[in-house]
């Protein structure tokens, strides 16, 4: 285990094992990451809907979106500081 990032792959079986009501140990032992990269990962897609199981209903298509997104801001970001700094 260690820092890797969770691809789309990754984000959609997640989505599985967790409606599947399987547990985020094996979960991420499954995937090959930490727990906590679990719990962050199901933060990030939770839809604010709750799931058949009664849990925070997660979306492995709008994690990944919400990821993009950061990155894009990230970019953006990174793209502006450059500018100004010409200035």
């Amino acid at each position: 285990m260690g820092g890797r990032h969770l691809t789309i792959e990754d984000r959609r079986k997640l989505e599985k094992y967790y409606l599947d009501r399987i547990s985020v140990e094996s979960i991420a032992e499954t995937l090959r990451v930490h727990r906590s990269t679990i719990y962050n990962e199901l933060r990030r897609g939770d839809t604010g809907r709750v799931d058949k199981n009664g849990n925070c209903e997660y979306s492995a298509e709008l994690a990944q979106k919400r990821i993009c997104d950061a990155r894009r801001s990230i970019h953006h970001k990174k793209q502006e500081d450059t500018a100004n700094a010409d200035v």
